[in-house]
């Protein structure tokens, strides 16, 4: 994939964009969906973010499950708080709530969490793609904060998956994955996903639907979210023991969608399933690690293919790095990443845990929109 990606960018130059033509002339409207869960500091500068958007057609529900909603309070009639009652406790459920209580003129729905932020011209970007007849699109991340050794290798993690399963999927004409948070989906395909749990890992079922009924799942990279990244290992392993759960409790859509895709003959799919069949990235690598070693024992060739397997993985991932930031820390950062996939192997130790309970990921980084574009123009100088 970084081989494609430097021929496209020498052939079609560094600014190149892809081309998105216009088939439906109108400015569509969205629904955006915050959905918040005991905690709502992190509500103000994310609405606020929103209502600084260039592309004025959108509606924002601000779903504050088990919140003291008080302190809540928004002029402008865009944005609505709903608070259910019960408390619903589940994310699953937060969204439908606010589909509930959606608008009929909306068009679709974009999920955010709530520790996010959005760039202006976030939801101009999605509108071009659903102007180009996308009816599911995954919107780019980039980091929020970068303060620490664990933020900069979070965002290292991101910068990586959004090239290879996302950006690089889209140029080459494939299905892009979809994240648990910036995607923006046609409402009625959305109605149409039925949910049996609600413990995590919506995000699995969504996309198992959307790449066996859209000709395409588009990546608008440059429609930016502004996540949070993770600052200590005792973070990273809660949240990573959370979405390693999820990976495997929802493997069995990755078979759904490559018998769809073997039944249609259609590569999209195949390769769409063979990714969400593929183990965490980092037990393949401990497991490409384990072969080597045991190849230096059998065969010298085989240990010698193994090693060259090995090395050209880790230098791709240099690359990708190396060619989407400007960030010199994050570069050097690269080569703390075996200390990140341990983090990773201990989460994967406490799996059980995440079948009980939801791990909540804890966020403490409350800035604003304005805040992070200037330390982004600073950075960039």
């Amino acid at each position: 994939m970084l081989a494609v990606y430097w021929v496209r960018r020498i052939v079609l130059g560094k600014n190149y964009r892809h081309p998105l033509p216009v088939l439906h002339n109108r400015d569509f409207s969205f629904g955006l969906i915050i959905t918040a869960h005991q905690d709502t500091r992190f509500i103000d500068p994310l609405v606020d973010s929103i209502l600084k958007q260039t592309h004025p057609h959108f509606k924002a529900y601000v779903v504050a499950d088990d919140c003291d909603i008080s302190n809540l309070h928004f002029t402008d009639e865009r944005v609505q708080v709903l608070r259910p009652a019960p408390a619903l406790h589940a994310k699953i459920k937060s969204i439908q709530y606010a589909l509930d209580h959606f608008d009929d003129s909306l068009d679709a729905v974009i999920i955010l969490d709530v520790d996010s932020l959005l760039h202006p011209n976030f939801l101009a970007e999605l509108n071009r793609f659903f102007q180009a007849g996308y009816l599911a699109v995954q919107a780019n991340f980039k980091a929020k904060n970068t303060n620490t050794s664990f933020a900069k290798m979070d965002a290292i993690g991101d910068i990586f998956n959004f090239f290879l399963e996302r950006k690089m999927r889209m140029d080459i004409g494939f299905s892009a994955a979809i994240w648990g948070s910036g995607v923006a989906v046609h409402i009625p395909l959305y109605k149409e996903v039925e949910y049996k749990h609600f413990l995590g890992g919506f995000d699995k079922k969504l996309q198992a639907h959307l790449v066996q009924r859209v000709p395409q799942i588009g990546f608008a990279e440059h429609a930016i979210i502004y996540d949070e990244k993770i600052t200590d290992g005792k973070a990273l392993e809660k949240q990573r023991t959370r979405w390693i759960h999820a990976q495997f409790k929802y493997m069995k859509y990755g078979w759904e969608v490559l018998m769809t895709g073997m039944k249609r003959l259609n590569a999209n799919l195949i390769y769409f399933a063979l990714m969400l069949l593929r183990p965490p990235l980092f037990m393949v690598v401990g497991a490409g690690l384990f072969l080597t070693a045991i190849a230096a024992f059998v065969s010298w060739t085989m240990f010698f293919v193994w090693a060259s397997i090995m090395l050209a993985f880790f230098v791709g991932i240099a690359g990708i790095v190396a060619t989407h930031t400007s960030n010199s820390a994050m570069r050097r950062h690269v080569w703390m990443l075996p200390a990140f996939a341990f983090r990773q192997l201990l989460s994967l130790l406490k799996i059980k845990r995440a079948s009980k309970s939801f791990l909540k990921t804890e966020h403490t980084n409350v800035v604003y929109i304005e805040e992070v574009l200037a330390a982004e123009k600073q950075q960039a100088l």
